[in-house]
């Protein structure tokens, strides 16, 4: 049984599947519609994404925000690459742009847009991440199978790597049962109106409650500041067997 890939013709597919304590205050917006902010006070939140991205070696380097839109063009005028690899960084406010070792998987989840997720019509990027590891397989299990099954992949295994970092801003909470029209398992539409008045509103994000993972919860950044750089954590096998996820184990090199 051999590894899947991400070839062209998934990742046109996937672009139709796609994911993942407190002290409430009151939000600082002035609209009576928007959930109160939320500090967490989570050990870490923990993103899973695909082995088959590497590092973008723009981002890895430490680039003044100011500067990075004009460099990027400059090198970008040479280098076809870089233009795949990086995306559009002009989606990214030059006050929201990161840089530095490990920087990579938090910048791509914004620079690479176009693609609908629970939170985001496709038209602008989010970094999404969940309180455990546990919530974090459960999340991406769902969406990686619903993907495969419809792609019709053969049994196989999918390498994933997870990243590890804090949530260091605070998020519009919609955890409140209030709020539970937001976590429909299937219909985005009104959870994706949302995100966008979220954004539109210069939202660091919002945290809410896993739909894959009862009692879980998960976050959706919507700035890249609302989230340290993430550190890399252990790689993980996806085992399909044709019809569902049937195991996952961690990857470990011995030697």
């Amino acid at each position: 049984m051999g590894a899947l890939r991400l070839t062209g013709c998934w990742a046109a597919a996937w672009s139709i599947w796609r994911m993942c304590g407190a002290i409430s205050m009151p939000s600082g917006d002035s609209s009576p519609h928007r959930p109160p902010l939320s500090v967490l006070d989570w050990e870490h939140q923990y993103r899973i994404v695909s082995s088959e991205f590497p590092p973008i070696n723009f981002f890895e380097r430490l680039v003044e925000p100011g500067l990075m839109e004009e460099l990027f063009y400059i090198e970008g005028l040479t280098n076809d690459r870089l233009r795949d690899e990086a995306g559009a960084i002009t989606l990214v406010d030059p006050e929201d742009r990161v840089s530095g070792p490990g920087s990579s998987p938090l910048m791509a989840a914004f620079t690479h847009i176009g693609v609908e997720s629970r939170f985001s019509d496709g038209s602008f990027g989010v970094y999404y991440a969940a309180k455990s590891l546990k919530t974090a397989i459960e999340e991406t299990k769902f969406h990686r199978a619903r993907f495969l099954a419809y792609t019709q992949e053969d049994p196989g295994e999918i390498d994933l790597r997870v990243y590890v970092g804090e949530v260091a801003k605070p998020l519009h909470d919609i955890r409140g049962r209030e709020y539970r029209h937001l976590h429909d398992p299937d219909d985005w539409r009104p959870s994706q109106a949302f995100g966008l008045d979220m954004w539109a509103a210069r939202s660091w994000g919002i945290v809410y409650r896993s739909v894959r993972d009862a009692g879980g919860e998960c976050i959706a950044a919507l700035r890249p500041p609302a989230v340290t750089i993430p550190r890399q954590g252990p790689h993980l096998s996806y085992v399909w067997d044709g019809t569902h996820i049937v195991r996952v184990y961690e990857k470990t090199l011995i030697q």
